[in-house]
This record gives structure tokens, C-alpha cells and sequence, in this order.
């Protein structure tokens, strides 16, 4: 009984390492260099009218859900 509760256990652990290998949580937002976020800041500050609707839709949005 005891072998096969060792030899289970080793199983019963790679497989929840795998599965969170195949299947990360996604709580943390992709990484942006500072470089890419000095680019997107100026991507932005040349169109801002296309930010100002982009972030008024995403707030309409949110008040109907």
C-alpha cells in the first residue's frame, strides 16, 4: 500500500506540473519593455482621437455589462 501511495503521488505531481506547464494562469499582463512603452505613449500622443474612442468605448462598455 505504502509503494503505491509513493508511486501515485509522484504521478498525481508531474501531471498538475504539466498541466500548469500547458495551462499558465493568466494573471499578469504581458510584459512591455520601456521602449515599447515610450512608442506606444508616442503612437498615442500624435493620434488622440483615436485613443479618446477607443478608451470611451471600453468605459460604455463596462457600464452596460
Amino acid at each position: 500500500m505504502n509503494r503505491r501511495k509513493k508511486i501515485k503521488d509522484i504521478y498525481d505531481k508531474r501531471m498538475k506540473q504539466a498541466n500548469l506547464k500547458v495551462n499558465p494562469k493568466k494573471a499578469k499582463p504581458k510584459y512591455i519593455s520601456k521602449a515599447e512603452r515610450a512608442k506606444m505613449e508616442a503612437e498615442a500622443a500624435a493620434n488622440p482621437s483615436t485613443h479618446v474612442d477607443a478608451e470611451a468605448s471600453e468605459t460604455s462598455e463596462t457600464k452596460d455589462a
